[in-house]
């Protein structure tokens, strides 16, 4: 069987791979960030602490440990949010393995960092019981949040854009085709 053999709907083995080549290498690097920086802040203070002032009026570092989600929702449910962060990272990964469309690099990247968060802040759960957060905005009233967090807001974001700006551009291609009589 080639590396090219064509499973159904036109998926092809190496294009699978091509995803997963750029997919890896981001999970990896953004998790270790992640885990990196949340030993650092876990290891050097103590639960609540205060690290620095504001930095250019934009955050600043405190440690706090959460037992919830964003916003400290469904607090104590601990297990059952790192189980569910699992699922969904399984999910994303079987998206890109599976679908037979293929997702332009915005996609891709932004689901390389869901999964990445996903994983990041699964972990903590799972090993500590809590999620390691430091980094509180001082410019607005916001949740304290980690590097996790942040891949998880930008990849959704970076995920939706791309996704519609995906649309749109075939939107256009397909009419253009209709113009033409039909040629692409």
């Amino acid at each position: 069987m080639s590396a090219d053999k064509d499973f159904e709907n036109g998926r092809t083995v190496r294009a699978v791979a091509r995803r997963f080549a750029v997919f890896i290498p981001i999970v990896v690097v953004w998790l270790v960030l992640d885990q990196a920086s949340k030993l650092f802040f876990n290891g050097s203070y103590h639960a609540g602490q205060v690290i620095s002032d504001s930095i250019l009026g934009i955050f600043r570092f405190h440690l706090v440990y959460n037992t919830g989600g964003a916003w400290s929702i469904f607090s104590g449910a601990t297990w059952a949010l790192g189980a569910f962060s699992l699922v969904v990272c399984i999910a994303l990964t079987a998206y890109l393995a599976l679908t037979p469309q293929r997702p332009n690099t915005g996609e891709l990247i932004g689901i390389s960092l869901v999964v990445a968060g996903g994983i990041g802040n699964a972990i903590d759960r799972f090993t500590l019981g809590f999620v390691v957060d430091f980094i509180e905005p001082t410019f607005i009233d916001f949740p304290i949040f980690n590097i996790a967090d942040i891949g998880v807001t930008c990849g959704i974001i970076l995920f939706i854009v791309s996704l519609l700006i995906h649309e749109r551009t075939e939107a256009k291609r397909a009419a253009r085709g209709s113009e033409n009589g039909g040629g692409k």
